[in-house]
């Protein structure tokens, strides 16, 4: 089993706890962004891949109406009834996550479940590094708590179930990438997803290629409002073109061409306009990206993830210099294909898409390079597109 450890840990630590075996576990993992930034509220196209490390969760239910959580990473236990379920405004804001979930598994009225439960978590996904553990950790409770209560939600409703979670407890308006890249991962696969119809293919990657994370020491944070007012940027620009193009049918910025774009801004704010670029590019490039897979070119896929890095730093402004000076690296190393920042933003990691044999070098380098600017050295991971959620 992967993450066999981990597994074992969270397994032992709930007997520990409660006296007895979990009735359930189930296993959800983290996800690397590959390609597609910020396109996924814009009912755009991204390539993300399921990550071999992720978040085991264990439950059992109760014999009452409280709700016991136990967060093995944090050292903490929250308690709370089925009657008082709401979003924690400070202290323990880690329980918003498997409590909003809960909570939208049944419609917001998390009385209607009876009885309430126990459960235990634990993971191996580096916190802040933007490898979306909120996400492992909101879907491995949707398919523990699902199998427990007997709701029958598909894979893609339980992904926006978890999204409101998100949205509503922890306050933070994510599109849907994260929770569905955790649920539809395939090992070896990327995740090719579209997020006006909700489809999501696995496309192969081939042999010879893997991808590295290399996060920074930069705070990863994005409840800042940061998101929030990119994200706002862009349904201003929808509203835009709605109104200004002839063709019609424009909702989200999925619907506007670069060209578009060019002849059209005129009436935006500097800063829409620049906000507005980034998504609908990186739609261009997820596609440009599909094709090249199909004929093998690695190479040329890895040139479009550099060029997302630069819109990201040129025009939606989500990335920081710590990424920037991680990619700018990379781009030294002939072993290194393409680099990006990946997830939000604003701090966190960057996605390598590598020659797996030179994981060393590719490591040394960007560590000495970044050590000799702020002093202090990154975190290199080699990652593999792997299954994704899952029950045990």
């Amino acid at each position: 089993m992967l993450n066999q450890e981990v597994y074992d840990k969270v397994v032992s630590e709930f007997a520990a706890k409660f006296g007895s075996k979990p009735q359930v576990v189930a296993y959800a993992p983290g996800r690397i962004e590959v390609l597609g930034n910020h396109t996924d509220y814009n009912e755009g196209y991204v390539f993300s891949a399921a990550i071999d490390k992720g978040t085991f969760f264990a439950v059992s239910p109760a014999d009452d109406d409280t709700v016991t959580l136990v967060a093995l990473d944090m050292g903490e236990t929250y308690a709370t009834t089925l009657g008082a379920v709401a979003p924690i405004k400070s202290g323990m804001t880690w329980a918003n996550y498997p409590l909003g979930t809960f909570n939208w598994l049944f419609g917001g009225k998390p009385a209607e479940a009876g009885k309430g439960f126990k459960a235990v978590f634990g993971g191996n996904i580096p916190l802040g590094a933007g490898l979306s553990s909120s996400a492992a950790l909101e879907m491995a409770a949707a398919l523990a708590l699902q199998k427990v209560y007997g709701t029958s939600f598909d894979r893609t409703e339980l992904a926006k179930i978890g999204q409101k979670a998100e949205h509503t407890f922890a306050g933070c308006p994510c599109g849907l990438l994260d929770q569905a890249s955790s649920m539809y991962g395939q090992s070896g696969a990327l995740v090719k997803s579209d997020f006006r119809t909700n489809e999501f293919e696995a496309v192969p990657m081939g042999d010879g290629v893997a991808f590295m994370m290399v996060k920074s020491n930069a705070k990863h944070a994005l409840v800042d409002g940061a998101y929030a007012s990119r994200r706002q940027a862009c349904e201003d620009a929808a509203k835009h073109f709605a109104a200004v193009l002839r063709k019609g049918g424009v909702t989200h910025l999925r619907d506007v061409t670069m060209a578009e774009w060019v002849l059209y801004r005129g009436g935006l704010s500097e800063t829409t306009a620049k906000r507005a670029v980034h998504p609908i590019g990186e739609d261009e490039r997820v596609l440009q990206g599909a094709a090249l897979l199909s004929k093998g070119d690695l190479k040329g896929f890895g040139a479009l993830m550099y060029d997302s890095h630069e819109s990201s730093r040129n025009w939606f402004e989500n990335s920081c210099e710590e990424l920037d000076a991680i990619v700018d690296a990379a781009k030294a190393i002939p072993e290194v294909y393409g680099a990006r920042l990946s997830g939000g933003g604003f701090g966190g990691s960057c996605c390598l898409l590598v020659d797996p044999a030179a994981a060393d070098k590719i490591a040394a380098a960007i560590a000495r390079e970044y050590k000799a600017k702020f002093g202090d050295e990154p975190t290199c991971s080699l990652i593999k597109p792997s299954e994704g959620a899952h029950l045990i």
